[in-house]
């Protein structure tokens, strides 16, 4: 099968990760990989500008031709087609070299995209095409397309994209009858091309499409948001002054919802749910009063470029400025975002997320028939999706039929489930209440506990249960440094405006340790019962989770922990069972992503060199894996698996292999991830020395640890996100609970064992698992789960594949069979 891929509409980080993912996938597949640049547009001009007058432009493959035993292609003989560097670049040609002038639809192959995916934007283009839009320019396309034996097509971009996407696929056999009349196909054209296969991924910034979590390019954006937020704190509170924000989002507020959640905004506006009054400037004024008389010197106003109040009538950054000038006499500034929303190098979401997606849009294209319908490739939470293309487009499409007949209960209803409970957990977390909602015999005593590593998130996790905390009526108390700092009496009691900056704090502004409360469970239990504990709320990692064991277990003989216990997963290990994802686990990968880019500039810089990059990650895998996922490793080294001899001897197989299919003078570096514990022979040392004394005169060796780096930093906004929704649905277990409880004698309450739980993420909801009944799926010697989903989907065997080693590993054993067969001739 012979596919090209195309960008179109506006740009988006994760962009460059798709066409990467689908041309490697491609080749490996077996397929003939092609890319369209400038979008539709590409497709419309074609090749027809360009006149062939030097061999030195032709499509060259890169080798020798062999092919695979089974008689496709090989991977050595897809390598490179000569325009990687071209398309990369950003330039059309060189001096007295080859040119891209006036050729729009480019041969591709496994090397061209090297590299790609740590690059923002898109770089084989992407523009508006008017052409494309009318049947004849649908037409040249068509023609275009099968001049170039291609009948498959993979577009990345908007819902007006692959809106466009869909309408050409069913024109399609209209489109090869009037070529075939107008005698510029043959017949067996005709034929051979009679469907056309398309698959449609999402390029979108503003995660502006239905039946899915998140589009490519949303979370990167999500993050120069929350970045520039954090840099306009400073100043904000230095001054004492106002900033409205306006940031990008024409038909959905997702985007300045999710920026207002993660930066701890003041008031936010966005289109799917405006003020409910005509008079929103007393509602904004009034809650940002109080925020003031509280004592904050600091407000954040975030304007989504589509805000609107009820009538339809725009909101604009400007107005909101001269509101908060004139009515509360702030000195305030407006600050649009602009397009710096859409730049700068993709985050690690961004890199994994697309690098599946594009996988996934490969194999749906293989699988497709005439009878299929043609698919987008979303995703929900960690779990890659097929949809119905034209289902998604028209649910997207009905968001904003519903906003513009002022029908905002529908317009919700029809985003994301998550789109809702955000907003909830802003109003929760930002509206500061004059009187508590509950009454005085239901309001709690709830203590707060860091354990474990610190991990980002944490801060943001509490902050979250502190606001809940103070807006029901409850009081928050605090635990600093864990279980040692319980037996010290070391417990305060937390403000409103205490925590106001902790969102994008790093670390724990708690202090944590790996303490148990098995250290003397008995002191404990009298401390609970001192302070009168109500509920408690950890938030850590494996330690947490086992302390909470501990904790449940001694409910048979202390009263004291007859109270709702529960446990937020907040560790960059992600190695707490049962749950996906972990609090601060999100920002390690983006601490290791900055740190490993960084590093395969100095090992590209050095040329043939290959840098031993050890990460932390205790006995669990997920840091290494995920991360070498993201930074596109050749090889990654995890306790899960181990490390052997046998392993070794294929690896550096693969790299004398893969540096000697190098182009002469262009050889880049490469990275090897090793987990910290992935063996205790085979260390970081060893590995790095073995390949330097293996890899001569091929290649170089160098090491890098990474260490507690990948603990400290700010936050990323998901981390933060997803601190505030986990946070405050634990927060609504422990009123559940409590309630429960409170049906018992006094005497006599005995808490349920679900009363002890940890909050997980699984799929595509939040689940409660009982600590008991987690303990059953947890390796408790190496600190783990015994079930992980990274390993059960194969994503280290995709990181091996895209890194060419069983294709290469393949090919150097056909080359040595080769060369004995002719030694013993």
């Amino acid at each position: 099968m012979k596919i090209a891929i195309l960008t179109s509409g506006g740009d988006s980080a994760g962009m460059n990760a798709v066409v990467r993912a689908v041309v490697k996938t491609g080749v490996l597949k077996g397929c003939e990989m092609w890319v369209v640049r400038e979008g539709y547009e590409g497709l419309v001009r074609g090749n027809t500008e360009y006149t062939q007058t030097d061999e030195s432009v032709a499509p060259t493959p890169s080798n020798n031709g062999l092919v695979s035993e089974e008689g496709t292609p090989s991977i050595v003989n897809n390598l490179r087609f000569g325009d990687g560097s071209l398309l990369r670049d950003g330039t059309c040609d060189y001096t007295g070299g080859r040119t891209l002038n006036g050729r729009y639809i480019v041969r591709v192959g496994f090397d061209d995209v090297r590299g790609w995916f740590a690059e923002g934007g898109t770089l084989i283009g992407t523009a508006r095409s008017k052409a494309f839009r009318t049947p004849e320019g649908r037409l040249t396309a068509a023609y275009n397309l099968i001049k170039e034996g291609i009948d498959a097509l993979v577009v990345c971009g908007g819902d007006g994209s692959l809106t466009g996407a869909d309408v050409f696929r069913a024109e399609w056999p209209s489109l090869i009858a009037e070529l075939l009349a107008q005698s510029k196909i043959t017949e067996a054209q005709a034929k051979e091309h009679a469907h056309l296969k398309i698959v449609g991924l999402v390029g979108s910034i503003d995660n502006d499409m239905s039946m899915t979590d998140m589009t490519i390019g949303a979370p990167t954006a999500l993050h120069r948001i929350c970045e520039a937020m954090d840099n306009i704190n400073s100043t904000a509170i230095s001054h004492s002054r106002a900033f409205v924000l306006e940031v990008m989002g024409r038909h959905c507020g997702w985007l300045a919802l999710l920026a207002g959640v993660a930066g701890g905004a003041d008031f936010i506006f966005i289109p799917e749910r405006p003020p409910k009054s005509m008079s929103w400037e007393d509602e904004m004024c009034g809650a940002i009063h109080r925020h003031r008389e509280m004592g904050k010197r600091k407000t954040i106003v975030i304007v989504a470029e589509g805000a609107i109040d009820i009538e339809l009538n725009p909101i604009k950054a400007e107005y909101v400025k001269e509101v908060l000038t004139t009515r509360l006499g702030l000195d305030t500034r407006v600050t649009t975002l602009g397009h710096t929303q859409r730049g700068g190098r993709p985050c690690a979401w961004d890199r994994i997320m697309p690098t599946l997606q594009g996988v996934e849009a490969v194999s749906a294209l293989l699988e497709a028939t005439p009878k299929t319908p043609s698919y987008m490739i979303g995703i929900q939470e960690n779990k890659i999706t097929r949809i119905p293309l034209m289902e998604a487009v028209e649910m997207t499409r009905a968001v904003a039929q519903a906003v513009s007949e002022k029908d905002f209960e529908k317009a919700m209803s029809l985003r994301d489930p998550d789109f809702a409970e955000s907003l909830d957990g802003f109003m929760a977390t930002s509206v500061l209440v004059k009187e508590p909602a509950l009454p005085k015999e239901k309001r709690l005593r709830v203590a707060i506990m860091h354990m474990g590593a610190p991990a980002g998130g944490m801060n943001a996790a509490t902050r979250a249960a502190v606001r809940y905390c103070l807006r029901q009526g409850h009081t928050p108390l605090a635990v600093q440094n864990g279980f040692r700092g319980l037996l010290d009496d070391s417990i305060i009691e937390l403000s409103w405006l205490g925590v106001d900056s902790w969102m994008p704090r790093g670390g724990s502004e708690l202090g944590t340790n790996r303490t148990l409360p098995s250290i003397d469970l008995g002191a404990v239990a009298s401390t609970f019962q001192k302070f009168s504990f109500d509920a408690l709320m950890m938030i850590g990692g494996f330690e947490a989770f086992h302390a909470l064991l501990i904790l449940e277990e001694g409910r048979k003989h202390y009263p004291a922990f007859h109270i709702p216990m529960v446990h937020l997963p907040a560790t960059l290990s992600n190695n707490v069972p049962m749950t996906e994802f972990s609090l601060g686990s999100d920002t390690s990968l983006n601490a290791l992503v900055d740190a490993c880019d960084a590093i395969k500039q100095s090992a590209s810089a050095s040329r043939n060199r290959v840098f031993v990059v050890e990460t932390q990650g205790g006995k669990c895998g997920y840091i290494a894996t995920m991360g070498a996922l993201a930074t596109g490793a050749s090889l990654v080294y995890i306790p899960e698996v181990g490390i052997n001899l046998d392993m070794l001897r294929r690896d550096v197989r693969f790299l004398k292999t893969r540096y000697s299919l190098d182009e002469k003078g262009r050889n880049e570096g490469r990275l090897v991830l090793r987990n910290e514990a992935a063996s205790s022979v085979y260390t970081t040392e060893v590995l790095t020395n073995m390949f330097k004394e293996e890899g001569a005169p091929l290649f170089d060796a160098r090491s890098a640890s990474l260490g507690h780096t990948l603990q400290g930093g700010v936050p990323s906004p998901i981390d933060r996100a997803r601190a505030v929704r986990l946070s405050l649905k634990s927060m609504s277990f422990i009123e559940l609970h409590h309630s429960l409880l409170q049906t018992q004698p006094a005497k006599t309450r005995q808490a349920s064992g679900d009363s002890a739980a940890v909050i997980t993420i699984q799929s595509h909801s939040i689940k409660w698992v009982p600590v008991q009944e987690m303990a059953k799926h947890a390796d408790m010697k190496n600190r783990r789960g015994k079930e992980s989903w990274w390993q059960a989907q194969g994503v280290t065997e995709l990181i091996e594949a895209l890194a060419g080693r069983p294709s290469l590993n393949s090919h150097s054993s056909q080359a040595t069979k080769s060369r004995h067969q002719g030694q013993k001739l």
